[in-house]
């Protein structure tokens, strides 16, 4: 596709100076980008659509790791 379209990790490094040069600087487009990042940040990482062990286990891993940092003075004595 054109450049402009392209994310920055699809863009190769001879074409960065021409795909900065086409970037919106503006506070609009800088708005714009914060929003697309998030959007995408979200797809990728928070509205999976498979489930499995590996979301899970993040979870519980967490939850082990935090509730140690509770008890931590509870623990150590």
């Amino acid at each position: 596709g054109p450049l402009w379209e392209r994310p920055l990790m699809e863009v190769r490094l001879g074409e960065l100076h021409t795909w900065i040069s086409t970037c919106n600087f503006s506070p609009q487009g800088l708005l714009g980008a914060a929003q697309r990042a998030w959007s995408s940040y979200c797809a990728k990482y928070i509205h999976v659509k498979q489930g499995g062990p590996a979301g899970i286990s993040m979870l519980l891993a967490g939850y082990c790791l935090l509730s140690y940092g509770w008890n931590y003075q509870h623990l150590s004595k």
